[in-house]
């Protein structure tokens, strides 16, 4: 499968779309009830992240905690899911933002 995928420019194994990342506005979804929002800087062969402007979110038993921070280093092992940031959307926290043209 991964001649496959040279052989094919359209398909993109995972860190290569993490790749095309960086630099940009990433959300994270985290194991435990935390979510992160945030611009990457780098990430290694483990998707440990280096992020800055960072905004975390996290659900705790006396309600929502919103924590601002300069720059992060993110262990990859504690990652559910990671996107792009087209729109703003906090998986555990609904929130949404439409875009309408």
């Amino acid at each position: 499968m991964a001649a496959n995928a040279t052989t094919n420019p359209s398909q993109l194994l995972p860190l290569e779309l993490v790749d095309k990342c960086i630099g940009s506005r990433i959300h994270i979804v985290m194991k435990s009830d935390k979510e992160i929002v945030g611009t990457l800087l780098g990430f290694d062969d483990f998707v440990n992240m280096v992020l800055e402007d960072v905004t975390e979110f996290e659900i705790t038993p006396e309600g929502r905690r919103i924590t601002k921070l300069d720059q992060i280093l993110l262990n990859g092992n504690n990652i559910t899911m990671v996107s792009q940031m087209y729109y703003f959307f906090l998986h555990r926290f609904l929130v949404y933002v439409e875009f309408s043209y």
